[in-house]
């Protein structure tokens, strides 16, 4: 790199003495990084007089390459500073619902100066693996032992149907209602799997979808209904679709998740506070019961 960064300089600069004064080292380090480029490289970059400094044919194309090499390292760098300045957190589908917004203004309060950023990623390890983010919220067992992950809190399963279904016209519903209809399962990144329904009482049909903005679309054209968690209730209202809650499911837990061999600085803080949101923010069962539009 120090030597990528001594022949960019003395080509911007014009000479090896001004490049030197950009660096600010000196004239002979500069033309001993320049040597030792061109010794690896097995050709010679640039020709030099007593007044001038030229690219050669083979020193233009390297210059170029060269450039490239440090704006990516450039890039690395502010990816690097961005996460000592936020605090990423992943999810696939929808954070953590109605908490969200109160975990987000309990840490700014106690960390003005590292904001707590939710970023959305369909994929299973909302954005772990990805490094989108530095810890994501799970909702799905994660069996990759790269990760570690906190279980901060659990969530009601709420259907959702589209709002002219008769199951929308209930405070509330049971897994044999849903069960009569073709449900809509995401299987990379949802909470529903096959597994919630007994032997010989699963749907008529599955319908594969791709992501909640799949999910929501077919359901609210009628074509299936879904089973999902409350904070997809919360987080995601879409016109046409009502949600309601399932009383005789199992919770779905919520974890958070992180890489095992590099935790973020800040992370037992964010395990407990939003271990905290979820005890103080429990609703009574029934409180989702709307039909958006």
């Amino acid at each position: 790199m120090r030597q990528l960064r001594a022949l960019v300089a003395v080509v911007d600069a014009g000479t090896f003495t001004d490049a030197a004064a950009v660096l600010g080292v000196s004239q002979a380090a500069v033309s001993r990084s320049v040597t030792a480029l061109e010794a690896a490289l097995g050709a010679r970059l640039l020709q030099r007089t007593t007044r001038s400094v030229s690219l050669t044919v083979t020193g233009s194309r390297v210059l170029a390459g060269a450039r490239r090499v440090l704006d990516e390292v450039a890039h690395l760098r502010r990816i690097v500073e961005e996460s000592r300045t936020e605090l990423r957190v992943g999810y696939a589908w929808a954070a953590l619902g109605k908490h969200t917004r109160r975990l987000q203004k309990t840490w700014l309060a106690a960390h003005p100066r590292v904001p707590l950023v939710f970023v959305h990623s369909n994929t299973p390890t909302g954005g772990l693996s990805e490094g989108t983010a530095d810890v994501a919220v799970i909702r799905r067992p994660l069996t990759d032992r790269r990760f570690d992950t906190a279980l901060v809190g659990v969530e009601a399963r709420y259907a959702a149907v589209a709002t002219d279904n008769p199951l929308a016209r209930r405070r509330s519903v049971r897994i044999a209602d849903i069960v009569r209809y073709t449900v809509a399962i995401d299987s990379r990144t949802g909470t529903t799997t096959p597994a919630l329904w007994r032997p010989g009482a699963a749907p008529p049909a599955i319908r594969t979808t791709h992501g909640v903005d799949e999910w929501l679309t077919l359901i609210a054209a009628g074509q299936a209904v879904g089973i999902t968690s409350e904070a997809t209730a919360n987080q995601n209202p879409r016109p046409g679709v009502a949600y309601r809650a399932v009383r005789d499911a199992q919770p779905i837990p919520v974890w958070l998740a992180w890489w095992k061999d590099d935790p973020p600085a800040q992370l037992s803080e964010l395990v407990n506070l939003t271990c905290e949101v979820y005890r103080a923010g429990r609703p009574a069962r029934g409180q989702l019961d709307r039909n958006p539009s």
